[in-house]
């Protein structure tokens, strides 16, 4: 493969008045393509200087030749591929329905491209947008601040409980069972493991089927996945719960008071391994809140 530095002459200024000449010096370069300021970009982190003020070039060119081991440069160059990347989220859009019956977010301007420019240079424009919404939209976590008043809220909860987790894929979309529990369950190893149950409901996201008596987690393979040392629990249905059994949650119940939180109206699961993925589902940290979309999404080596 042919390698490319860059040969040039420079002035840099500080801004403590200060300044540096270079004359002939030479960089690694990730390609042939280098604009003045990745070129500046890469000499200051080659020599680490600190408080530049501007690098101007008044001499430059670029030769094939092979590296001789700049800094910065292989960090651009060569840094390993850390694998596929899957997502596992629903796309949050006005009015949609998630869950029936709560009122779908509501997505407005708040200042707009146009309003805008009046407080910027000419060619300058930002949109602000408001969004109002409950919680439970879109793909969401559940905190045990959902359930439980004194649980850890979403701003309680570690980064480790909710992000880099291997994930382990229940798969059941061929079951014809709606509850899920412990013979579902037994045969895989979930300690320290996102449990993602892989039910297929996720094909009626946005009809009114999505409603329906929809695939569940039992309150015993909620309890087995408690003892077993699950550390998230997560399906692609309408609830992790049997919504059509009245007001009892046990999974939720179960699930949440051990800490463990819950991500509901996942999508996407077919596309994960059984094992070997990892899962990355943080939300916000929103104190005194216990429910948020996130952008669920894993890394498939």
């Amino acid at each position: 493969m042919t390698e490319y530095r860059a040969v040039f002459d420079a002035e840099v200024s500080f801004l403590n008045d200060g300044g540096l000449q270079v004359q002939g010096f030479r960089l690694d370069l990730p390609g042939p393509g280098v604009t003045d300021d990745e070129l500046a970009d890469l000499l200051v982190s080659h020599l680490g200087l600190l408080m530049v003020e501007r690098v101007r070039f008044t001499r430059r060119e670029v030769v094939a030749e092979p590296h001789k081991g700049s800094r910065g440069v292989s960090a651009v160059d060569r840094r390993p591929a850390a694998g596929r990347l899957v997502e596992l989220n629903h796309v949050v859009t006005a009015g949609m329905t998630t869950y029936p019956g709560l009122p779908g977010p509501e997505i407005t301007p708040h200042l707009t491209r146009e309003q805008s420019r009046a407080h910027y240079a000419p060619g300058v424009e930002f949109a602000i947008d408001r969004i109002s919404m409950v919680g439970n939209t879109g793909t969401y976590l559940d905190s045990p601040y959902h359930r439980y008043a004194d649980g850890v809220d979403l701003a309680g909860l570690p980064l480790a409980a909710v992000a880099d987790l291997p994930a382990v894929v229940v798969r059941l979309a061929d079951s014809g069972r709606r509850d899920i529990g412990p013979s579902a369950l037994a045969a895989l190893d979930v300690a320290g493991a996102a449990v993602l149950l892989h039910t297929g409901w996720d094909r009626h996201w946005g009809t009114e089927a999505y409603g329906d008596p929809a695939p569940f987690l039992t309150e015993a393979g909620a309890r087995m996945l408690v003892d077993a040392g699950a550390v998230l629990v997560g399906i692609d249905s309408v609830n992790i719960d049997d919504a059509h059994a009245g007001g009892v949650r046990p999974a939720h119940s179960i699930l949440l008071a051990a800490g463990v939180p819950v991500l509901e109206h996942l999508t996407g699961l077919a596309d994960l391994p059984v094992t070997g993925a990892r899962l990355h589902a943080a939300p916000p940290r929103v104190r005194d809140f216990g429910t948020f979309p996130v952008r669920a999404y894993a890394i498939v080596p």
